[in-house]
């Protein structure tokens, strides 16, 4: 089993870790761009924005075509007019400003947030089958297995960090019994107990994942007898 990049954590197996001070902020105005029938040009479309310093996702929109967003502005206008500015030097063509409304994390109440734990769900599912092919930061030709966890969280409206590790401290430790529907959980899949591998817990004992390189996203149990003897630990940031 190949993971994602180690990044060097106290496991919860080990010394106490804090829980966050704050909750993830909320997503603001991104820029949603292409709607394409293959994935590969999802891909070269992401990695044009990258090229452009820019951090963009792709992601399976619920019409089955692959699509493209990127940002994170606090204002419209601040998203439209660099918007405006990528389609005029021809790395974007047409595109749209996602508002903060329309995502689920800004119209769930508290507490309970039962919806967001499902919409999180919902999202994790639309990934099943997608090949995994980053092979770390450095690559970024594809899903890592905290890639993943990134797009499934700001697809929901949640800010969730990039690296496994940012995702670990940004969350709130649960213990093993206490985890629910859209929390992640981590392992260390590597030589030492450093995390180093994150999936969504879906509910029944299973949790959705990027595996490896070369593999599909897919479903995995957590009392697969790999997984079981190397997780680390449970975060929730709901």
């Amino acid at each position: 089993m190949q993971g994602c990049a180690t990044h060097p954590v106290d496991t919860d197996r080990s010394l106490p870790h804090p829980a966050p001070s704050t909750k993830l902020s909320l997503m603001n105005y991104s820029i949603q761009v292409g709607a394409f029938t293959f994935l590969d040009n999802a891909v070269r479309l992401m990695h044009n924005l990258e090229n452009a310093g820019l951090e963009a996702y792709y992601f399976k929109d619920s019409d089955n075509l692959y699509k493209v967003r990127f940002g994170n502005y606090p204002s419209y206008s601040e998203a439209r007019q660099k918007a405006a500015n990528l389609q005029q030097r021809r790395i974007i063509s047409n595109f749209f400003v996602v508002i903060p409304e329309s995502y689920t994390a800004a119209r769930s109440p508290e507490p309970g947030r039962h919806n967001l734990r499902r919409e999180l769900v919902r999202t994790a599912h639309g990934f099943i089958g997608i090949p995994y092919r980053w092979g770390g930061e450095s690559e970024r030709s594809g899903f890592d297995c905290s890639g993943l966890t990134m797009v499934v969280y700001r697809q929901s409206g949640l800010n969730l960090p990039r690296v496994s590790r940012n995702q670990y401290q940004a969350g709130r430790k649960i213990s093993p019994g206490s985890i629910q529907k859209g929390d992640l959980v981590f392992f260390a899949t590597g030589n030492t107990r450093q995390v180093s591998h994150v999936g969504i817990y879906i509910g029944n004992g299973k949790f959705i994942h990027a595996p490896s390189t070369g593999r599909n996203v897919t479903i995995e149990r957590m009392n697969n007898p790999y997984f079981r003897a190397r997780f680390v630990g449970a975060r929730t940031y709901i």
